[in-house]
Order: C-alpha cells, then structure tokens, then sequence
C-alpha cells in the first residue's frame, strides 16, 4: 500500500513539473471519452443479451400473457442487486449528476461506477417501460468524478470531467457527438467557454468512436428523407410544436404525479407489487410499451404501425384506420404512465428513450388526423421525426439538443428548418406551464439546482454553516453592566449575543446602544443586560439558502447578523466574509 502511494507521490510530482493544467485535462478527457463510451457498450449489450435469455424462454403460446410477468421479475431482481450488493439508493442518472454538482462538489459515490448498469440492465431487459441513457451518463460521469477525485482535480475541473463523460456517454449511445456536446450545455448547465470546448470535443469524440469500434457505425434511426422542407407545411410543423409542448406538459405533470403517488407507499414491497402489476397489465394491453421501445420508433418512422398490434389483443383490427389513430393515442398518453410505474415499482433507468417515442408516435398521429381530414397533404414521415424534436425540447427543456439530436441520429438535416420551428414552439409552449424540465424541477423546488447564472451558481455553492463566526462573547439575560464592561475588555465585537442557559438567544446588546452609560461606574449593578437588550429584526437560519442570506443583508443593512436554528443561539455571519467566500468560489468556478 505504501509502495502504492509513493508511486501515485512520485507522479503528481512528475505531473505538476511537466505538464500543464490544460494538457492534463486534454489527456483525462480522452480517457472519460473511453470510459464513457465503454460504459454504453457494456449497457447496450448486456440489455440485448439480458432480452435474449429472457425470450430463449418464453415460448411463443404464452409470451403474450408473460408480460404480465416479466417486468416485475426484472424490477425485483434490480431491487435485490440494489438492497443487498450495492447496499446504497441508486438514483436516477442525470438528476444524480446535476445533485452531486450542487451540493457534492461533482463527488459521485463510487457504487455508480458499476450500479447503474446493472440495475438498469435488468430493468430494461425484462420490459421495463424506461430508457438507457440516464444509467449511461450516469456510469459515465461515475467514472469522470473518480477520475477527477483520483488526480485531486479542483471544483472546476471536476465539473468539467462530468460534462465530459456526460457528453461522451451520450455520443456513443446516441452516435451523435455534435449533439451530445449541445446536450451537456442545455442540461448539465456547463458554460461553453474556450477553456471547457477541446475537451468536451475530445470526449464527445473518443466516446463516438468507441462505440463504433464495438457497435458499428449504423445510425440509430435509419430515415431518408423522401419529401424536402415544404414551405406549405409550415404552419403544420408549428401546430406540432404546439402539440408536441402541450404533450410534453402532460408528460412532466403525469411523471410527478405518479411519482408522488409512489412516495407515499413507504413499504416497498407494496411499490413493486402496486407498480409491477400495473405495468404488467398495461404492457399485456399495449406491447408496444415493452422495454425502451426503439423497434417501435424506427418502424413508426417507416411510416409502418403493425407494432402498435404485434402480439397485441387488437390484432385483428389493424387494417382499421380509425383503431390506428386510437392506439397511437392510447401509447402515448401510456408510455409516461408506464414509465412511472417503472421507476415506481424500483425499476432504474431514463426518460430520453420513452421522451423519443412519446414524440414519434405524437408526430404519426398529428399527421394521420391532418391527412384524414382532408385539410391537407403531408408527408406522415417527417412528422413522425419531428415529433421527436419536440418532445425533447418540451420534456428536457432542450430545444437544442432536440434540433441536432434528431438531426444527426437520423440524417435528416434537411429537415433542419421545420426540426427548428417544432422544437421552437414546443419549447415556447412548455416553459409557460413547467419553467423547469424533468430533469430539473425537483433540485429546483429543493434550490439546489444550478443554471447558466453564474452569480447564482456561486451563492448555491456557498454553505451557509461553514461562516458562521463565534467569536463573539456571549452574555447571560441577568448579567450587569459590569458584566458587560468586563466583556468588552476581551472582546474584540461590538455586538455581544445574550443567550438564555438553555442556548436560547433572547437579545442582542451592541457597543453603540450602550457607549453613553459604559462609564458611569455607580450604575454597573444597577442596571442589567436585559435591559439594555434588544431582539434583532433580521437573524438568518443555517438552512437558509445564499440568495436569501444576502437578501436579509441587504434589505436590513447590517453588517454582522445572528445565526438562530429553531431558537438557539449558533453565532453570526458577517457581510465581509460572505463577500470574501463570494471571491473565493466565483475563482473556483470560472473557466468551466
């Protein structure tokens, strides 16, 4: 072990002399760029393998009718590797990345490393109706912070390694490195400056091209553009948008409202059978829940729905155009609800995948009823893809990454413009009704989420707790004047905290209330401390947030204010070293 850490001495040493700070990051972001893209390697292939020896099984008498099974099966086999191998929550990937660099400091727990894939493995490859991307990302980012932790990277870098692993995770699952770069931007909450751009290229490269060296380079969606942007289609690509939002505000608000619903069943065996058999029934009626869904997607952007009946109970209405329309509807007011009952129940995985078919089917639907009518002559296709941008820039709050994502997945650039409006206008849409994605409401709601402000990164970053001065002499409610005068010749405060025995503060005395009977001597025990006292207008709880800490300084003008929880006395915060921490933390953040 010694040895070991001589070594680990001994190249730091060589490090620091020989190279520089951005070299350096340079190289480790190569390295997160391998890890992450292995990571989607290892996921992908071990949800394929886990289906494969789930259907070796099942015969094809009952395999509609294992449905109601499978899934429960796989949640509580994830349940069992979580409660007694890992012996740790395994939280959803991208909000446990957003969560650890808002009050962890990017420190990821070292279980992630391996947790996310197979809890969400076993999830998804028994039909768990969620998706693969959050575990990526999330094993991805595990494997940047022991990185980081490991060459004791600072505040900055380490976040910058996350946003590495997070934009290579995402560029080899998705094939897609320009948009898994966008990506890291819109929901990581990185700046793109200059200092962060080579390594998150680099990255986003490395983790692509891994993934093609062991998945090859086929596209994720194959989709050739039949029909060119037409520019008669324009109002109906911004009427998707519209849709497309307003389906994206069903999905936020269903998600939470499932998820509240789960939070009050406190006996997790009554979650996975509540989830479980619910999910189970729903994909027995509806098999095209089944799993993350990407067959359905690709034959949907074939412009085919047969999977909208395969192995399904409507199987022999498919030739009905109006039960088509029902069951595109019926899917997509189910998959968020499927979803749910899937983290519910204590199933691990993401919302991209069921975000991404929620939009094709929206778009295939929008289409269809546009046809129908009679209104006008549109190309279902195209629609179909497009949705798909919408989704993501209403779900995620992403339009962005809608854009380049779908973009460059599918090849369909030249589509570029209406990807533009739909994602545009869904996104417009969405924000009246959830200004905070998925991804983000709940840090939100706990104030723990970070965004592109910087001002109000640097104060989420600042623990309240950590300046709080007590330096201060404390006085007892029935001390004297000559108490205090005492008090002042080892103070070196104007302002002296009178707490009650019990550690109740009950006053406060300041040096300037007092200056004009300090030396009157024939009143130094007649006069008490409980007179003389005052209970200050402003005092600041330690649970406080930052911006409401500064807030109170301001509003108040005081220098130097009280810290009280639940009535006891903790000490006092003063404005200069609010104003130093601020220095000091705004250093540590910039350039990332």
């Amino acid at each position: 072990m010694k040895g070991n850490l001589h070594i680990w001495a001994r190249f730091h040493r060589w490090r620091l002399k020989n190279l520089s700070e951005r070299g350096f990051l340079t190289i480790l972001s190569i390295v997160v760029g391998i890890f992450s893209g292995l990571a989607a390697v290892i996921i992908k292939n071990t949800v394929r393998l886990t289906q494969k020896a789930v259907h070796s099984i099942v015969t094809t008498d009952v395999e509609n009718y294992i449905y109601f099974a499978l899934p429960v099966i796989g949640i509580f086999i994830a349940i069992l590797f979580i409660k007694y191998v890992v012996r740790s929550e395994v939280r959803h990937g991208i909000p446990n990345v957003l969560h650890s660099i808002s009050k962890s400091r990017g420190r990821i727990r070292p279980h992630n490393l391996y947790s996310s894939v197979v809890s969400s493995s076993l999830t998804v490859g028994f039909g768990g109706s969620v998706g693969l991307e959050g575990p990526t990302v999330a094993t991805g980012t595990a494997w940047g912070s022991w990185l980081a932790t490991t060459f004791r990277l600072n505040y900055k870098n380490t976040i910058l390694m996350l946003a590495c692993a997070c934009a290579g995770a995402m560029a080899a699952i998705f094939k897609a490195p320009i948009a898994a770069i966008v990506f890291a931007v819109e929901v990581i909450m990185i700046d793109l400056t200059v200092f962060s751009l080579v390594p998150l290229l680099l990255a986003s490269a490395t983790g692509v091209v891994t993934s093609y060296f062991f998945l090859g380079q086929d596209v994720l969606y194959p989709f050739e553009v039949q029909q060119a942007f037409n520019l008669n289609d324009l109002l109906y690509y911004i009427l998707l948008g519209i849709v497309a939002g307003f389906v994206s505000v069903y999905f936020t608000k269903m998600y939470l409202f499932i998820g509240g619903l789960f939070e009050k069943l406190k006996n997790n065996r009554t979650r996975l059978i509540v989830g479980g058999v619910s999910l189970g029934v729903l994909i027995f009626l509806f098999p095209s829940l089944y799993g993350e869904g990407y067959e359905s997607i690709n034959e949907c952007l074939a412009g085919n729905t047969e999977f909208l009946f395969d192995n399904s109970i409507f199987y022999g209405l498919n030739e009905e155009l109006w039960i088509v329309i029902m069951l595109l509807a019926a899917v997509i007011i189910l998959k968020i609800v499927a979803t749910s009952l899937t983290f519910g129940a204590g199933g691990v995985g993401g919302i991209f995948a069921p975000t991404l078919f929620m939009g094709v089917n929206t778009g295939m639907l929008f289409a269809l009823i546009i046809k129908q009518t009679g209104i006008h002559n549109i190309n279902t296709n195209n629609f179909a893809l497009i949705g798909m941008a919408g989704l993501i820039a209403g779900v995620l709050h992403a339009p962005l990454t809608g854009i380049f994502l779908i973009a460059d997945i599918s090849g369909g650039y030249q589509l570029f413009v209406p990807l533009m409006i739909t994602a545009t206008f869904s996104y417009l849409i969405v924000r009246a009704f959830t200004p905070n994605s998925v991804y983000h409401i709940q840090l939100a709601q706990r104030k723990e989420l970070l965004t592109h402000d910087k001002d109000a990164n640097v104060l989420q970053l600042m623990d309240v707790r950590k300046m709080i001065e007590t330096d201060f002499v404390v006085l007892k409610p029935n001390a004297t004047l000559r108490d205090l005068t005492d008090a002042i010749t080892k103070a070196h405060r104007d302002l002296f905290p009178v707490v009650s025995d019990d550690g109740t503060m009950v006053g406060m005395v300041k040096m300037d209330d007092v200056r004009d009977i300090i030396f009157k001597h024939e009143l130094y025990d007649e006069v008490e401390i409980k007179d003389l006292m005052y209970m200050p207008e402003y005092s600041i709880d330690p649970n406080d947030s930052m911006e409401v800490v500064t807030n109170k300084f301001e509003i108040s003008g005081r220098y130097n204010l009280a810290v009280i929880e639940n009535g006891k006395y903790l000490g006092f915060i003063s404005r200069a070293r609010v104003f130093t921490r601020y220095r000091k933390q705004i250093i540590d953040v910039s350039h990332v």
